[in-house]
């Protein structure tokens, strides 16, 4: 099939008409910007009022979120730094989960013009894997330690629904002594319901689409041609995936294509539409990542709606207080030293060992080559580096995938979360999983570091499951693997 004539068969509009009001979508600009403009110079006890809230993880509306965005006062940002924390760890424990994006194409309709997979950049180096070549860099990670992925694909007829499936069956056969992939989730273009059902039989993790900006005109601007053009098509990509059964699905934005705080409200009116329509499920993470560079894209210099570092860890502190009970993706796009300031805020999630070339995992060059990659990333550490320097802050690192093949997904996961008790069923398997790693792939001193970081996660468990978590981890000793309470 011509790429003309596949574009031409995507769309279809009247998938999104039940999720409209009277034809306009759930972003109203204009009353974002009044938001933030009429919350300005906040009163301090109306911030730590919302503070309260968001500790008893409640979600915040949108004038909350407008206050939050518009504190300045430093001292009432410690607090709010202290709260983000304070709220991650009632609902998810200290433990991060890590995973891998593994990219399986750059092909590409789209012309965003920060992007270094747009169909105009002739500087790229166009590459899809094959089925094989998916295995060989499957191998390769799991060979690394890791349980799950994040594949990432462009928008293309060479991507469809029908390769993607076939990518994530691939992936799950592929078996390296005993390290398997446990849980295969997908960054990929808006599809319409049936291609969605596709994915959903053959196993799909959490579904993820960044809508980029929210904000319509710059999206305009940034868009000119392709698929992604269609600013409500994406919008409703995630509402679409689950009316086709995907349990779980995953927002974000682009930090650096518009105004920060605008971006922020933007995730949280995502959040409560969808919310709205699937009887309280909202999205299970939200990612924030920086515009980075990348090969031919001047876009990415001349914006002026670069994020600081200062306001990069603001921004992950108010998404944290806005939806308390959502999953939250730090990603290698950012450097070791502002992942290690951010993290203790509120994230749940991280990649490591990255790279974002097309078969990068498998090639024997240690270059990360610019011209077959997206964009440029921050932190190039391999997962033991990241995973020691986690234990040396305190935390467990999590390969623990048991909530989704036992059931605990789309609502059943949420409504467990909303009550601050997820971490009672996730903490032991992380345990578990964290011992599968440093029995199988850890560094002398990532393991010595790590089993004192276990010794002291064990000793905060309830009575009634520590017996049980210390015999599994007699048994993993002894070879046994998957084991889960």
């Amino acid at each position: 099939m011509k790429v003309r004539e596949w574009m031409d068969n995507i769309i279809k509009e009247e998938e999104n008409e039940k999720f409209l009001n009277e034809g306009k979508d759930f972003i109203n600009d204009e009353e974002i910007e009044e938001l933030l403009h009429k919350n300005r110079n906040p009163d301090p006890q109306k911030v730590r009022d919302i503070i309260a809230k968001s500790l008893s993880l409640e979600r915040l509306e949108p004038e909350e979120t407008a206050t939050l965005l518009n504190v300045e006062d430093e001292e009432l940002w410690e607090e709010m730094y202290e709260a983000g924390g304070e709220v991650k760890r009632s609902v998810y424990g200290d433990r991060i989960v890590t995973f891998a994006p593994l990219y399986c194409s750059n092909f590409c309709v789209n012309n965003c013009l920060y992007c270094g997979f747009r169909r105009d950049n002739n500087l790229q180096n166009r590459h899809r894997l094959t089925l094989e070549e998916v295995r060989k860099e499957t191998e390769a990670l799991v060979s690394l330690g890791h349980k799950r992925l994040i594949v990432v694909y462009g928008e293309h007829p060479l991507s469809d629904a029908d390769y993607i499936a076939s990518t994530i069956k691939t992936i799950y056969d592929t078996k390296v002594g005993n390290g398997e992939i446990r849980r295969v989730n997908v960054n990929a273009a808006p599809m319409d319901i049936t291609r969605y059902k596709i994915l959903k039989e053959v196993g799909i993790g959490t579904f993820q689409v960044f809508q980029e900006t929210y904000h319509h005109e710059t999206y305009r601007q940034l868009h000119p041609s392709g698929i992604k053009s269609n600013y409500q098509w994406r919008l409703y990509a995630l509402h679409r995936a689950q009316e086709a059964g995907i349990d779980d699905v995953a927002i974000g934005a682009l930090f650096g294509l518009y105004d920060w705080k605008f971006e922020v409200m933007g995730l949280l009116y995502h959040t409560i539409d969808l919310e709205k329509h699937f009887a309280g499920v909202g999205p299970h993470t939200i990612s924030f990542p920086r515009l980075e560079p990348a090969v031919n894209t001047p876009l990415v210099e001349e914006t002026k709606y670069r994020v600081s570092d200062r306001d990069f860890k603001r921004l992950v502190t108010v998404i944290r207080l806005s939806v308390p009970y959502t999953g939250m993706i730090l990603t290698a796009r950012e450097p070791a030293h502002i992942r290690r300031d951010v993290i203790p805020v509120g994230c749940t999630q991280i990649d490591a060992s990255t790279r974002i070339g097309i078969g990068a995992y498998s090639d024997s060059s240690d270059e990360q080559k610019l011209e077959r990659q997206q964009f440029q990333i921050g932190d190039p550490r391999s997962l033991d580096e990241v995973i020691r320097e986690l234990a040396e802050m305190g935390y467990i690192t999590s390969f623990c995938t048991a909530d989704y093949r036992c059931g605990r997904t789309g609502k059943h996961f949420m409504d467990i979360a909303k009550k601050g008790k997820i971490h009672y069923f996730c903490t032991p398997n992380a345990i578990l999983t964290f011992k599968e790693y440093l029995e199988d792939y850890a560094s002398p001193q990532t393991k010595e570091i790590g089993e004192k970081v276990i010794h002291n996660h064990l000793s905060h468990l309830k009575d009634g499951i520590k017996p049980k978590v210390e015999e599994y981890l007699q048994r993993i000793e002894k070879g046994e693997r998957d084991l889960r309470v």
